[in-house]
């Protein structure tokens, strides 16, 4: 297994993790058995990083994935997220929380359900604009040194925000959607930001939540509670923008000799040692298919030829609906 380093000092983790959302939650039906044993091929095949969330269910993806992790903590290294708030009431709404006595709150949360003593990696998940960024990395500051936690992340944070959360307390990575779809971290200064101040990005949805593996030919493949149903970019004409798109990386894949999953992933990979992925699946011939992008290795002249078929912005369609976008590059 490739490994990359999380921040400047940080720990090792596989370069390419394991998403885990997925398997509970937002992607319509799954299989429990089907998802812990894709969790212990992915340990079994070297992948570390284990990604996961308290919104994800709510609370369910974190008490799959310790299941999973029981009886085998020391092979993985675990990433939950705090901050995003749902409505058992509205399942659709959203609240951010950055309250120190919240973050505290749902630490304890998280390690409960996930079993576990310590949590490896610990997000805000979103920024709360409402409550200064300091205070928020104060606490989760204080839960390192309670042993609670090791390593401290931020999701979806601006440049800005980044570097006075790190004039608190170190952050080891900045989690960001980042896939040939969604270029967002270059172009607003995320990625800049995280090579200065030494922070890794983690990249989510490297396959442009599926779509880049060339699968998903019509809206129609979702299931009825499938959340993509209501995302700008698989919708009406975006839909059909962005398939053409997709249509010529599965032309550059057959000429590498390469699935277009493992092209799109390995696209990822190649914009620096700093950058990791976590692709996330519910299935063990995915993760294989996957993982198989470690071996495909992109010269100058593809990673151009990429580029004039992806360039940045060419997606049609916004990454979220409605306020959610508000809740990026905070």
């Amino acid at each position: 297994m490739k490994m990359r380093t999380l921040g400047r000092n940080g720990p090792q983790v596989s370069a390419l993790g394991l998403g885990c959302m997925g398997m509970s939650d937002f992607y319509g039906a799954h299989d429990d058995a089907e998802s812990i044993a894709t969790i212990h091929h992915a340990l079994d095949r070297g992948v570390t990083l284990l990604d996961t969330a308290d919104m994800y269910g709510p609370h369910t993806n974190e008490e799959l994935v310790g299941k999973a992790i029981r009886g085998r903590r020391e092979q993985a290294f675990v990433a939950t997220k705090f901050g995003i708030v749902r409505d058992p009431s509205d399942p659709s709404a959203r609240g951010v929380n950055g309250r120190p006595e919240y973050v505290r709150a749902a630490c304890e949360g998280s390690l409960k359900r996930l079993g576990i003593e310590t949590i490896d990696l610990y997000y805000q998940h979103r920024v709360d604009k409402s409550v200064p960024i300091e205070e928020t990395v104060g606490a989760m500051a204080e839960l390192v040194k309670a042993g609670k936690v090791r390593y401290l992340g931020l999701s979806e944070a601006s440049g800005e925000t980044l570097a006075r959360a790190c004039a608190v307390h170190p952050i080891a990575a900045l989690q960001s959607e980042f896939s040939l779809w969604t270029r967002d971290p270059e172009e607003n200064g995320m990625l800049a930001a995280c090579r200065k101040l030494g922070v890794a990005l983690v990249a989510y949805s490297p396959l442009g939540r599926g779509f880049l593996t060339g699968a998903i030919r019509s809206p129609d493949d979702f299931d009825a509670d499938d959340f993509r149903r209501h995302n700008p970019r698989f919708q009406g004409d975006n839909f059909a923008r962005n398939l053409a798109l997709v249509d010529e990386v599965k032309k550059l894949a057959a000429d590498k000799g390469c699935s277009p999953a493992q092209l799109a992933l390995a696209w990822v990979l190649a914009q620096g040692d700093d950058v990791l992925a976590i692709p996330g699946t519910r299935r063990r011939s995915r993760l294989d298919e996957n993982l198989g992008a470690l071996d495909v290795q992109l010269s100058t002249t593809e990673l151009a030829a990429i580029d004039a078929i992806f360039p940045p912005n060419a997606a049609a369609g916004d990454r979220y609906a409605g306020p959610s976008m508000q809740a990026i590059n905070a």
